[in-house]
C-alpha cells in the first residue's frame, strides 16, 4: 500500500462493522432506505476513525520512532509529512461530519461525541490507567449506537450491556497481548507500564462473564416470545465459544492485534459465520 493509505489504517475498518449490529438485530438492514442510511454512516466512521488515528501518529511520532514495529508507520518513518497528515486529518474529520450531519442531528451529536472521546484520548487519557480501557471500550459502543440511531431503531438495555462488556474484553485482551508479546512496548507507552498480566485478565474474565451472561438472559427473553425460540437460544452456543476461543488466543499473546486475530484465525471466523446464520435465522423467523 501506499504510505497515505497506510496512514488511514483500513485494517482497522473492521471494526466499524459494529454499526451494522443494530439494525441486524431488528430485521431492518435490508430494507432500502435503512440499507442507503446505514452505508452512509458505515463509510463515514471509517473516514472519522481514520482520522483519528492519523491525529494520534502525529501526536506519538517520537515514541512511535523508537518502538521496534511502530517505527515503521508512515509519520514515523518520515513518509507522510506531520503537516500532509494533519490536512489528511482535517479533510477527513470535516467530510464525516458533514455526512453524519445529512443522516440527523442525533447521528451528528454521536459523531461528535465519538471524536471528542477519542481525540482526548489520544492527547490525555491514553496515560491514565483503567480510564483509558474505558475510552477505547466506549469508542466501540459509540460505533454500535450510530448504527441504531441511522438505521432509527431502538437500542436495547441487553445490546449496550453485551457491547459494552464485549468491547472492554477485546480492549483488555490487546493490553496483554501489548504487555505479554512485544518488547519495549512498556517503555513508550505510559498506561502499559501500571498494568499486569494478572489484573488485564482479570477484567477480560469479568467482562467476558458479564457479556456472556446478559447475552444468554437476552437469548432466552427473545425466545419467550419468538415464534421460533429454538434459533435464538442456540445463538448462545456460537456466541460463548467464540469468546472462549478468543480468550484462549489471549492466553497466548495473540490479543495485541485484535483486527488479525479475527482476519487470520479459521476457527473464530467459523464460529462468527455460524454465529450469524443462527442469529439471523432467528431475526428471520421471529
Amino acid at each position: 500500500m501506499t504510505p497515505l493509505l497506510r496512514l488511514l489504517r483500513p485494517k482497522q475498518w473492521a471494526k466499524n462493522v459494529l454499526v451494522l449490529a443494530a439494525p441486524g438485530a431488528a430485521d431492518v438492514l435490508l430494507d432500502g432506505d435503512v440499507l442507503g442510511r446505514v452505508a452512509v454512516c458505515l463509510v463515514a466512521f471509517c473516514a472519522l476513525s481514520s482520522a483519528v488515528y492519523v491525529v494520534n501518529d502525529a501526536l506519538d511520532v517520537e515514541a512511535d520512532r523508537v518502538h521496534p514495529t511502530k517505527r515503521l508507520r508512515p509519520i514515523a518513518s518520515g513518509e507522510v509529512s506531520i503537516r500532509a497528515a494533519s490536512a489528511v486529518a482535517a479533510v477527513l474529520i470535516v467530510a464525516s461530519l458533514g455526512a453524519a450531519a445529512a443522516l440527523g442531528t442525533k447521528v451528528l451529536v454521536v459523531f461528535v461525541i465519538y471524536a471528542i472521546n477519542s481525540l482526548v484520548y489520544s492527547a490525555f487519557l491514553k496515560r491514565e490507567a483503567t480510564v483509558e480501557l474505558v475510552a477505547v471500550a466506549a469508542g466501540f459502543v459509540l460505533r454500535a449506537i450510530a448504527g441504531a440511531v441511522a438505521a432509527d431503531v431502538p437500542v436495547s438495555d441487553w445490546f449496550l450491556i453485551v457491547t459494552s462488556f464485549g468491547a472492554l474484553f477485546v480492549v483488555a485482551g490487546k493490553r496483554h497481548g501489548e504487555i505479554a508479546g512485544l518488547e519495549g512496548l512498556v517503555g513508550t507507552r505510559v498506561a502499559l507500564q501500571a498494568y499486569t498480566v494478572e489484573y488485564l485478565r482479570g477484567i477480560w474474565l469479568i467482562s467476558a462473564g458479564v457479556a456472556t451472561t446478559a447475552y444468554c438472559l437476552w437469548a432466552f427473553e427473545q425466545g419467550r416470545v419468538a415464534e421460533h425460540p429454538i434459533t435464538y437460544q442456540l445463538s448462545v452456543l456460537p456466541f460463548v465459544m467464540a469468546l472462549l476461543r478468543y480468550a484462549l488466543l489471549l492466553e497466548h499473546g495473540r490479543g495485541g492485534e485484535p483486527e488479525d486475530v479475527i482476519l487470520h484465525d479459521r476457527q473464530l471466523q467459523l464460529l462468527g459465520v455460524l454465529w450469524v446464520v443462527v442469529f439471523g435465522a432467528g431475526v428471520l423467523l421471529r
